[in-house]
């Protein structure tokens, strides 16, 4: 993928290295960043992990205003259709998040301001240990900035494309994690509507973690007609065009399950990717 604007904060922020992203599994490891010593270069920094550099992964962000000039900015942890991720340091309290950065013009392009709106007051508004904090955001003349809790071991789908399958404790351990984060939105009527092992993160200790609201809504009634989300999780009511409720994302969490333990979802054997109408 390519854009015409420069991705990268580099522009204007101070550079700096990360080493091997090798955490040990079920170990907590918090981040710090450190003077490089290995740097031939004046004023470069490297990432190491420390689990003495804070108290709690989830400790609260002070309420201020933010600028993209109170964080140190770190090596990238993703890329997406409208921007990149990147490791970065509160530079006032040492706090490590991952920094979602959103370039305004992409989402004006594609006619998505209000997904984002809609992703940032979902999403914020939920605390729970398998889902993913957003602390706050910000933005400036270009970009939208999104503070998020930063979950080192990355994505479910990666550790799944790795292993090829899990076996069924560690199946269980996902799925159980999963539904109990389920019935946190569905009981504050919010409905995901796109889970998928994308979406999903995995924290200090392999704990899962449901990311990615944009496809997220709140709905009182639970009944939706929009049909969106990964064609291979699409339930039978969004097919056939019929109303919706929170069902929809145990579907979803049934098709995952399956490819948990038999490789490839039980519909397609080749994703036909995300769409909406």
């Amino acid at each position: 993928m390519s854009y015409k604007e420069n991705l990268n904060p580099s522009s204007y922020t101070s550079k700096f290295t990360t080493p091997s992203d090798n955490l040990l599994a079920q170990r907590a490891q918090l981040a710090r960043i450190t003077p490089s010593a290995s740097s031939s270069v004046p004023g470069r920094v490297a990432v190491s992990m420390d689990a003495s550099s804070q108290n709690t992964a989830l400790a609260e962000l002070p309420k201020r205003k933010f600028t993209i000039d109170d964080f140190d900015i770190g090596r990238p942890l993703g890329k997406g259709k409208f921007g990149n991720v990147y490791l970065a340091r509160d530079k006032q309290n040492k706090f490590i998040m991952a920094l979602k950065v959103l370039f305004k013009s992409q989402l004006e392009k594609e006619g998505v301001e209000h997904q984002l709106r809609r992703e940032i007051e979902i999403q914020s508004h939920l605390r729970h240990p398998n889902i993913l904090r957003m602390y706050n955001y910000f933005h400036d003349r270009k970009r939208i900035y999104l503070m998020l809790e930063f979950a080192p071991r990355g994505e479910l789908y990666k550790e799944l494309q790795k292993h090829g399958r899990f076996d069924e404790q560690r199946s269980a351990t996902f799925m159980e994690e999963l539904a109990d984060a389920l019935q946190y939105c569905h009981e504050r009527k919010v409905i995901h509507r796109d889970i998928k092992p994308e979406n999903l993160l995995m924290g200090y200790k392999g704990e899962l973690k449901i990311a990615d609201f944009g496809w997220s809504v709140h709905a009182p009634s639970l009944r939706r007609r929009t049909m969106c989300g990964t064609l291979d999780y699409l339930p039978p009511e969004m097919i056939e065009g019929k109303t919706h409720d929170e069902k929809v994302d145990l579907w979803c969490a049934g098709v995952l399950c399956f490819e948990f333990m038999f490789v490839q979802d039980p519909c397609c054997k080749k994703s036909c990717g995300v769409f909406s109408y």
